[in-house]
């Protein structure tokens, strides 16, 4: 109460307008009034969910655009991550080179959805881990089109 009397003196001064007062005055309650409804009312809880931030704005809440991971080979191949790919690879150079230690079942780049375009990395399908474990430390850090490739056993997430 005594910080309020303090606030309202300021005001009562002879120096001090009653229009602009009454402007501050107004704006401060407005942003007061703002806050505590935000806190209070806000439509997605974000606050009791102990996470910080908006739900409502976290990818992993919007069904529609979930990642869904790609499953681990069933025929117990292996699938190796190829990145640092040249943008300008095919899916048949990529598989040229890996066969060239081995059987390849697949060859996969992965592309941008909305203009056909290479990302830059892709996966390769190797029934044979003996072949695959080579090709990887063969092909790890291996100048190909002008970009050094980087090679490992990819990590399947689910």
């Amino acid at each position: 109460m005594q910080c309020i009397n303090e606030v309202i003196g300021l005001f009562n001064g002879p120096s001090c307008c009653p229009a602009v007062s009454l402007a501050v005055a107004a704006f401060v309650a407005g942003a007061v009034f703002a806050f505590v409804l935000r806190l209070l009312v806000h439509p997605c809880k974000c606050r009791k969910n102990g996470k910080g931030g908006c739900r409502q704005s976290r990818r992993e809440d919007r069904p529609f655009e979930k990642r869904k991971p790609h499953p681990a080979p069933a025929d117990g191949s292996v699938e190796i991550y190829v990145g640092n790919l040249s943008y300008d690879m095919t899916e048949e150079q990529l598989r040229r080179e890996f066969e060239a230690y081995g059987t390849v079942n697949s060859a996969r780049l992965i592309t941008n959805r909305y203009n056909g375009k290479s990302k830059g990395f892709g996966f390769v399908q190797m029934p044979n881990r003996e072949e695959a474990e080579k090709a990887c430390a063969e092909l790890n850090d291996k100048d190909i089109m002008g970009r050094r490739m980087k090679c490992n056993e990819a990590k399947n997430l689910i």
